[in-house]
């Protein structure tokens, strides 16, 4: 790193968890701080997490004071002080530490020019966490600026999962020049040391979240100095949270961190972990990223790890040192689980990681950002236009769209341009663009980031009575009639209005599950070997014997599919007609296959129920048999039942109010006040209204759309799984339930059971179930 920073080019460090990566990042930087000292910015390092530059400021400083340099180190984020960010501008550290969304509303000030002229070098960190999102496309554009104010700073970018060092090289440098970006590789650490954790009796058929395993994750949680126990959603961390304190006979100090609770509950997590005082900590992907707690000598990964690069990243949690081995133990839900856990361990042995897919910048983003530029001064278009395609994700963007943009800017478009509060921006007689109102100034800065968080919606009968509160994600995806449970009560849809979801009980079967909310999708990498598990039995050695007896079973009496293939299985169930398909697409696009599925099956006339889905398959359920398959899962489901369910729905509404916050166009806080969710919601919701009838094809309907299709339904792997379908699918028409059915068939109980004796009501369904699919009469 040392070479290439006196080589003067940008750098790419590639190296395991523990070998000193951020340290290293920064070496440099000290070295030229020493070499000829400054009173300037000189660094700033971009981290994805307020919690990592808390957690990299303490571990910089101490090297810094034991060697007596005059370095000061900061952090700049959402929770700074506000006398301390007015003075950073004017007194600025040497080093400053920050998020994409803190430096973004810094370059919106006229003395960003002055406070970045004399910058030397951009360290980001984590940078797989950034690269392919919003915040990434936030990011790149930062970048550029910053070379336009400083021409010679140095980019300089760290991670320990990258499986396409290229992709990020090119994403990192200047108008996207590769080899202007050096490569530096880490020597390889200790292998990490990972078992998988089965319980004392088998392997369970049906859950996903291994919380069976309390009592033995607390032994292994006993015997070790400092464990952070990963949990793959907020909802399951309090879950376990609670299993693990019930079985704590010895009182063990154990705590839980998620980005649901508030700032200061996370911060006492975190010094409590620094300082030595917990023995465990149950965490989400809060703590994915590199927070260096050197006495962690556990991580345990509850339920299936969805991913290669995901499980190593967690497990460079432990031991953060090179020459031991990082311990993990890997809790599988059901046997799917285990398979998958069994693909994830092979997958870090083999050094193969997940790929990373990288995509033409948001407009919505680059409204906001051409928005915070005209802010700090006056600019030309055509010099803006060149700047933004230095940035990787922008390189294609063509002069029209950036026109586009700019005229949303300045008027909100064709059908929004009666209205003031839309004009932003003004072209001015000398050529240049500049912001139409200092009040537009003030109302940026206090609007600008890219995270826009979730609202909750209130479930009302019509006569207003409340039954509680869903996440706006869930509610979106129904349309009027869809039915749910919710509060132990069977629910039919109405519809969506302002901030309510307005139902009627009903007597029917509900569909949809109500934990619709995203999850992290099963990596295709990982669906890939647990397929091939599947097609090889000289594999089944390796695996437990009742996984490798459920094999077995199902080879006999059905067929288990092989890699590329679709098997569907078509049987009774207590007096309904069943079908599953196996398609390893993941929960997201399972769920939107279902309801897709579902639509196609009433106009049919198969008179559907309902039905549930996992990583690995989804069943639909209904009163006629389904003899031909086929037509349900033809791909032009995409083309018609796809696009009417989500405009049908309040999907795109959803899509619309994060990318009208973002673009600009609705503000979530006025000088002195919040806006609540509702009032949110309903602004945008009117916009959304307008432009869907007088200008269809508007920048931000488009941005919604995108979103849409792209982050709520998996619609990439749906269209995958639709055009292959048909030359791919083996449907085999058995008399009763499968083996391989019944980790998915189990779900359908799992709705109607709120309260009391759940689990074991599930046990005993589960068990009853899998001794019917195993019998091999």
């Amino acid at each position: 790193m040392l070479a290439a920073a006196r080589a003067g080019s940008h750098a790419l460090l590639v190296a395991p968890t523990g070998a000193g990566k951020t340290l290293a990042g920064f070496l440099p930087s000290l070295a030229e701080l020493i070499e000829a000292p400054t009173d300037r910015l000189h660094t700033l390092y971009i981290s994805p997490l307020k919690a990592l530059a808390t957690d990299v400021q303490r571990n910089l400083l101490t090297p810094v004071a034991e060697m007596g340099l005059d370095i000061r180190v900061e952090t700049r984020s959402g929770d700074t002080p506000h006398d301390r960010k007015v003075r950073q501008r004017v007194r600025p550290p040497q080093i400053l530490l920050t998020t994409p969304e803190s430096l973004s509303l810094l370059l919106s000030y006229e003395d960003s020019f002055l406070l970045f002229s004399d910058l030397k070098t951009v360290v980001i960190d984590e940078v797989h966490a950034f690269a392919t999102g919003k915040r990434g496309d936030l990011l790149s554009l930062c970048l550029a600026r910053l070379q336009a104010i400083s021409p010679g700073l140095r980019r300089v970018a760290l991670s320990a999962t990258v499986a396409d060092p290229d992709g990020y090289r090119a994403w990192l440098a200047p108008d996207g020049d590769i080899d202007a970006v050096a490569l530096v590789q880490g020597e390889k650490g200790a292998d990490p040391d990972i078992a998988i954790l089965l319980p004392e009796d088998r392997v369970p058929w049906s859950g996903h979240s291994g919380r069976y395993a309390a009592k033995q994750v607390m032994a292994e949680i006993e015997t070790h100095k400092t464990t952070i126990v990963f949990c793959n959603t907020r909802g399951l961390a309090e879950l376990i949270f609670q299993d693990l304190w019930k079985v704590n006979d010895l009182s063990l100090p154990i705590a839980v961190h998620h980005g649901s609770l508030s700032i200061e509950a996370r911060r006492r997590a975190e010094a409590a972990m620094a300082d030595g005082r917990l023995r465990a900590l149950v965490a989400t992907a809060s703590l994915d990223l590199g927070v260096d707690w050197g006495d962690v000598d556990c991580v345990i990964q509850m339920g299936a790890p969805k991913g290669s690069s995901r499980l190593l990243q967690r497990i460079g949690r432990a031991n953060h040192r090179l020459d031991e081995p990082s311990e993990a133990v890997l809790v599988p839900g059901n046997r799917f689980e285990y398979l998958e856990a069994r693909a994830a361990l092979d997958a870090v042995e083999q050094g193969e990681l997940d790929t990373d897919i990288f995509r033409p910048g948001a407009l919505d983003v680059l409204a906001q950002h051409i928005m915070a530029l005209a802010c700090a001064r006056p600019f030309d278009a055509a010099e803006l236009l060149g700047e933004v395609q230095s940035a990787l994700p922008y390189s294609a963007l063509t002069p029209e769209e950036f026109e586009r943009v700019l005229n949303f800017i300045a008027d909100g478009g064709y059908a929004l341009r009666a209205y003031d509060k839309f004009k932003r921006l003004t072209h001015g007689p000398d050529g240049l663009w500049r912001v139409a109102h200092p009040k537009f100034i003030a109302q940026h800065r206090l609007n600008a980031g890219i995270i826009v968080e979730a609202p909750m919606l209130t479930v009302r009968f019509k006569n207003g009575r409340s039954l509680g509160k869903v996440e706006e994600g869930f509610a979106a995806s129904l349309s009027p009639g869809d039915t749910f449970f919710f509060a132990g009560v069977a629910l039919e849809t109405i519809g969506v209005k302002d901030t309510d979801l307005i139902v009627r009980a009903t007597a029917k079967q509900a569909r949809v599950p109500s934990y619709m909310g995203l999850r992290l999708p099963m990596s295709t990498n990982l669906a890939n070997r647990v397929r091939h598990f599947l097609a090889e039995p000289a594999e089944w050695a390796r695996f437990p014997d009742d996984v490798r007896e459920w094999l077995e079973v199902q080879a006999r009496r059905s067929a288990l599919p092989r890699p590329g293939q679709l098997l569907v299985e078509t049987f009774p169930h207590e007096g309904r007609h069943h079908l599953v398909a196996y398609s390893f697409e993941g929960w997201n696009a399972h769920q939107s296959l279902g309801m897709l599925v579902t639509r196609r099956m009433e106009a049919q006339g198969l008179k559907p129920i309902g039905f549930v889905a996992n990583d690995y398959a989804l069943a639909v359920y209904g009163l006629e048999k389904i003899a031909d398959p086929a037509s349900l899962f033809s791909s032009d489901i995409l083309e018609h039942e796809f696009v009417d369910w989500v405009q049908g729905s309040a999907l795109l509404k959803r899509a619309f109010r994060e990318v009208a916050i973002i673009g600009g166009l609705v503000e979530r806080q006025h000088p002195g006040k919040k806006k609540t969710g509702r009032q949110v919601t309903f602004s945008t919701d009117l916009i959304y209204d307008v432009l869907r009838k007088y200008e269809p094809d508007h920048l931000l309907l488009k941005a919604a759309w995108e979103d849409a299709r792209a982050r709520m339904t998996d619609v990439g792997r749906l269209a995958d799984l639709l055009d292959r379908a048909a030359d791919t699918m083996l449907h085999i028409d058995l008399e009763r339930v499968s083996p391989l059915a019944v980790p998915v068939l189990v779900m359908i109980g799992r709705e109607r059971i709120v309260q009391g004796s759940a689990d074991d009501d599930l046990l005993i369904e589960a068990e009853a179930l899998a001794a019917e699919a195993m019998r091999e009469d």
